[in-house]
């Protein structure tokens, strides 16, 4: 697969009817200098620019953040720093190659920059959340590299990786292992990949394998229980497989806001009873794992 052809070709992407209009507001933002937090919530400081609040919301909807731009606070669906933080403790990223598969807007990659990482780069394929991106990173002002790839194209780009993270997308493939071998590829010797996923409680080799859709997304193929988890990150060719964390998703980290388009967590689950979705499968809950590849 020839990486540079396909950049050029997706680089087009950014000229759709629906995004050229949001490019131009980017390009006419002005130049200048200003102070960086990278705090729970991403900030900009210093002297404010004008209409800001109305270029974000051009871009809506603002899936991952927060971030706050002067007097503007983009208060996402996700906040983001609950998954941040429990997974900050298990990872040190200071002069690795580190790559984010399904990066958003970039939010993960702006926080990692504390680590003082070698390489950042953000593979994500929507031209939408690459605008996001680079309207942040126009105040950030981040060496932070952002591709309109997927995972399919991880295994073929020109780095390997010496740390992966891919939060929130196994569950959207059709064909898991797969995916999970792109991944293996994507990292050098003794690489190191986080990754979570939605997974159901109990001890059998087994996944849920929703109908139609799981919690109103359809593109949810299987949920699997930790230890079928397991067994397909041994199978991709990973070497070792450790749980780090779980969690239950609930409103402090998933809600509907004024920056989002649409339904949101509560909309999802069983009015009736919160530990079910309307499909009537267990409600969302995540695994958190790190997944090793030794030196061979």
């Amino acid at each position: 697969m020839n990486i540079e052809e396909l950049r050029k070709e997706r680089a087009k992407w950014m000229e759709w009817k629906n995004i050229a209009p949001l490019r131009e507001a980017l390009a006419n933002l002005p130049d200048g200098s200003w102070e960086v937090e990278l705090n729970d919530a991403v900030t900009v400081k210093g002297e404010a620019v004008a209409n800001i609040e109305e270029t974000a919301r051009l871009m809506m909807p603002w899936r991952k953040g927060p971030f706050g731009l002067f007097d503007t606070y983009i208060d996402s669906e996700w906040q983001s720093f609950v998954k941040y933080n429990l997974l900050r403790k298990h990872f040190d990223l200071k002069d690795k190659r580190v790559a984010d598969i399904g990066c958003n807007n970039g939010y993960y990659l702006f926080r990692m920059q504390e680590d003082a990482p070698k390489l950042l780069v953000g593979f994500d394929p929507s031209p939408l959340f690459k605008t996001q991106f680079d309207f942040i990173n126009h105040f950030v002002k981040s060496d932070i590299v952002y591709e309109l790839l997927g995972v399919e194209h991880v295994e073929f780009y020109e780095q390997k990786f010496d740390t992966i993270f891919c939060l929130g997308v196994l569950y959207h493939r059709s064909d898991p292992v797969a995916m999970l071998k792109s991944l293996y590829k994507g990292l050098d010797k003794e690489g190191e990949l986080f990754l979570d996923t939605f997974y159901i409680e109990g001890e059998d080799e087994m996944c849920l394998t929703p109908a139609s859709s799981y919690s109103k997304i359809p593109n949810i193929y299987f949920v699997p229980t930790v230890n079928a988890l397991k067994n397909w990150c041994l199978r991709a060719g990973f070497d070792s497989f450790e749980v780090l964390e779980t969690s239950k998703t609930d409103a402090s980290e998933q809600r509907k806001t004024s920056w989002i388009e649409g339904q949101s967590l509560e909309d999802f689950l069983d009015k009736e009873d919160s530990s079910k979705t309307v499909e009537g499968y267990p409600a969302p809950a995540r695994v958190y794992v790190r997944a090793k590849k030794e030196k061979k």
